[in-house]
């Protein structure tokens, strides 16, 4: 009897303390999720981190209707932070997780000057007056030139005085504002052909250019009638010297991304005209080093009286052109020399030359194994070959120019000089084979696996890590959605990825009415740039230690992940945040993704920037040890003179 006493006590003894633990577990639980829940909440109707910013769309409309009409040279602050709203924000508590002191609240805020208005146009690598100093040979003094130590600029480019939020897309791609862009010179000089007119306070731009008498849209359907446009096969273009970009523009219907560049000359302002207008536009010329992009990255390239001397230098551009175009890819020549039989009294030329001119092309086109597709009306049109098979046994007999040794590396392109050599292309097994392997039609090829990735050439990324990163970047702009709503409203035309990796965040937003200028830092660990082109999207090498090529004010929204900790040990932050604020439009908004340190760092900086910013969690939660600082670029403008 006393046994069973004693068993049963020990029963209900442990009953109790099992219940007990029980008990103290979920209290434990329950506090943990009711803490996460807090502080990770994020407004759903419309961005409490926008209204709070004053970034919502009543308001940005009221005062731009005002700015427009202040003319007291004055500058002017909007889109603040609101320090008086009804629904203020919980600071987030970094210093029980991190263990991280934050003092940016005692810190002293360093503010930085505008500059003088006469750099509102600035472009640090492509100035004209420090491109003096160099040799005119090979268009050497319009490439990049950026700027030496003492040269470097330490303040704010200024907006021209009555600046305005550009018009939305797709109403963009026919006007834009004077006051934006204060040049009349090639509405003057382009008059005839139609490339851009001034109607009162507006630029109109009627998709005219110098070979599209009858309008880029009619261009482009005479060229599907010759190659095939439609089905998918075609994606990414590159368009040489673009004008204001009007095929590219007219591309878009058609699915087409083009990456279009001029250089900065005496057609002023001609790339700027053609980012306003939210077309893909980039400052560029065909010089003495290759263009920045990798090896086989564009389906079609295309030349329209682009003024580039195809037949010079042994055909050393054409060369270029060939690196860079796909296997299979097409090479559109309109304008002199093609149809110089009909056209001969008209450009001022005589027969002779214009005939020496076009043999000269289509020796060069023969020797990289090209096959002229069609020559009809004002259209030659050649293909690349899709493998090196037959070419190899060509040039056992036509020897100039040769192909490269396998130590010229293909992808690499920044300040890279040309080589008088054929890009060679993977091998392949078979004759109808294509090199490198094919890519899926758009717009299957945006997720598809790219050949780069399957064939192994990108150590330690497998397809499984390109599909988790598609997943990743789902799971980010469906967070983005939440902070920033206008992200799928058309707000942001103009986007840059400054660390694209993959270019996850394109593909990722790829059914938005925006695109995006996918960079690949020179510095990074991974070059990838070539997978990037094979998804159907466009980019760029770039060092962010130096200025982009691109006017002041052309980007809408700037995503910058990880990108400070690849530079924060190689050059100055505050450069990199200058040059970001240089690019960024006025109410433009740039996503940092990065550790708290590096942050806070930023944010103090910017603070100074005329910027307003706040510090968010990570879309997985509080715990996640990198986090989001989410940033708008405050309306002002320069004085007027």
């Amino acid at each position: 009897m006393t046994k069973e006493n004693t068993s049963h006590h020990h029963a209900e003894a442990k009953r109790k303390r099992l219940i007990w633990i029980l008990c103290v577990s979920g209290f434990c639980i329950l506090s943990y999720v009711l803490g996460s829940w807090q502080t990770n909440t994020v407004p759903s109707s419309s961005s409490a981190v926008y209204k709070r910013m004053g970034c919502d769309e009543t308001k940005t409309q009221t005062k731009l209707s005002s700015s427009a009409d202040n003319d007291d040279g004055n500058l002017s602050s909007s889109s603040s932070l609101s320090s008086s709203s009804s629904s203020e924000p919980v600071e987030l508590d970094f210093e029980s997780h991190h263990k991280l002191e934050l003092k940016q609240k005692n810190q002293t805020i360093k503010y930085l000057e505008p500059c003088d208005m006469s750099l509102s146009e600035y472009t640090p690598c492509e100035d004209r007056e420090r491109g003096r100093r160099f040799d005119r040979n090979m268009m050497k003094y319009r490439e990049r030139h950026c700027p030496s130590k003492d040269e470097l600029l330490y303040c704010l480019i200024p907006p021209p005085p009555n600046y305005k939020i550009p018009f939305k897309w797709p109403q963009s791609r026919d006007y834009a504002w004077y006051d934006n862009i204060p040049h009349k010179e090639l509405s003057i000089e382009k008059a005839i052909q139609n490339w851009i007119q001034v109607e009162g306070e507006r630029f109109r731009f009627p998709g005219g250019g110098t070979g599209f008498p009858r309008g880029a849209d009619a261009y482009i359907d005479d060229i599907s009638r010759l190659i095939p446009l439609t089905d998918g096969a075609v994606r990414t273009a590159i368009d040489t010297g673009c004008g204001v970009a009007s095929f590219g523009a007219y591309l878009l219907k058609r699915d087409i991304l083009a990456m279009s560049f001029a250089p900065r000359d005496t057609h002023e302002a001609q790339v700027q005209f053609a980012l306003e207008r939210g077309v893909p536009a980039i400052i560029g010329i065909m010089g003495s080093i290759r263009l920045p992009y990798p090896a086989r990255a564009f389906d079609l390239a295309h030349c329209s009286r682009c003024l580039i001397p195809w037949f010079q230098n042994d055909g050393l551009y054409l060369t270029e052109v060939d690196r860079v175009l796909r296997p299979g890819g097409y090479w559109i020549l309109s304008g002199p020399p093609i149809n110089w039989k009909q056209h001969w009294k008209g450009w001022e030329r005589s027969q002779e030359d214009l005939k020496q001119e076009q043999d000269s092309i289509e020796n060069a086109a023969r020797s990289l194994c090209w096959k002229k597709v069609t020559e009809k009306g004002d259209f030659s049109i050649w293909q690349k070959p899709i493998n090196h098979i037959e070419c190899k046994k060509l040039k056992r007999v036509h020897k100039s120019p040769p192909i490269c040794t396998k130590a010229v590396q293909p992808d690499s392109a920044w300040y890279k000089e040309l080589e008088s050599c054929v890009t060679p292309l993977p091998e392949a097994k078979s004759p109808d084979e294509f090199a490198g392997g094919a890519l899926e039609n758009w717009p299957d090829r945006a997720f598809a696996v790219p050949p780069r990735i399957i064939q192994g050439t990108i150590p330690e990324i497998s397809a499984e890590i390109f599909r988790e990163d598609n997943e990743v970047w789902k799971d980010r702009v469906a967070y983005y959605k939440q902070i920033m709503p206008e992200l799928s409203r058309g707000r942001f035309r103009n986007i840059m990825d400054m660390n694209a990796y993959l270019g996850g965040f394109a593909a990722a937003i790829v059914k938005y009415p925006s695109w995006v200028m996918n960079v690949v830092p020179v510095d990074a660990e991974k070059q990838t740039l070539g997978v990037i082109y094979e998804r159907g999207f466009i980019g760029t090498y770039q060092d962010w230690c130096e200025g982009f090529s691109t006017y002041p004010r052309t980007y809408d929204l700037i995503h910058a992940g990880g990108l400070f900790s690849i530079y924060e040990n190689r050059c100055d932050v505050t450069l990199i945040l200058l040059e970001m604020d240089r690019i960024l439009r006025p109410e433009g908004t740039v996503v940092f993704r990065d550790t708290v340190e590096i942050l806070t760092k930023i944010q103090s900086i910017t603070n100074g920037m005329k910027w307003t910013s706040r510090i968010m969690d990570h879309e997985k939660g509080p715990f996640i040890p990198e986090k989001i600082l989410l940033a708008v670029k405050s309306y002002w403008t320069g004085p007027s003179s």
